[in-house]
């Protein structure tokens, strides 16, 4: 478990840092964007998760950013594990905005003490991302 936690930051610099030297590819920045807010989330990293957060970011109907800080801290203080495991997952740019994407994903939430979940729930899930600078930053999250 100590080599995954430690290769995943790893592999994910070096990934980062190749794709740095050639010329920039929006889609392949989103889907890293989103793999990394999966990584950041099984990590248990709040602090990281709402640095992808946009300023104005928005959850379902009206829910922001302190809302997620919240959220998140009372989930990770509940369970020792969660996983996030993405049965589908397609991110696009908007063709009109290239400043603009889009995840829409199907996902199963999982949170255990031990090594048997005591909780999973699956959930659709529609990401909007918004280009700042040079990184794709979560404007809002509806899920059902």
């Amino acid at each position: 478990m100590y080599r995954r936690t430690l290769l995943a930051p790893l592999f994910l610099a070096l990934t980062l840092t190749l794709s740095a030297c050639g010329k920039t590819d929006p889609q392949a920045e989103l889907e890293a964007a989103v793999q990394t807010l999966q990584y950041n989330l099984e990590a248990k990293d709040t602090s990281a998760v709402i640095d992808q957060l946009d300023a104005s970011f928005q959850a379902q109907d009206g829910l922001d950013r302190e809302w997620a800080r919240k959220t998140m801290t009372l989930m990770f203080l509940r369970y020792a594990s969660v996983k996030v495991i993405a049965v589908t997952r397609k991110s696009s740019i908007d063709p009109t905005a290239a400043q603009s994407g889009l995840t829409q994903a199907q996902v199963l939430v999982t949170g255990a003490q031990g090594l048997i979940p005591e909780r999973a729930e699956p959930y659709n899930v529609r990401l909007e991302w918004r280009r700042v600078s040079d990184d794709w930053k979560l404007t809002r999250i509806t899920w059902e």
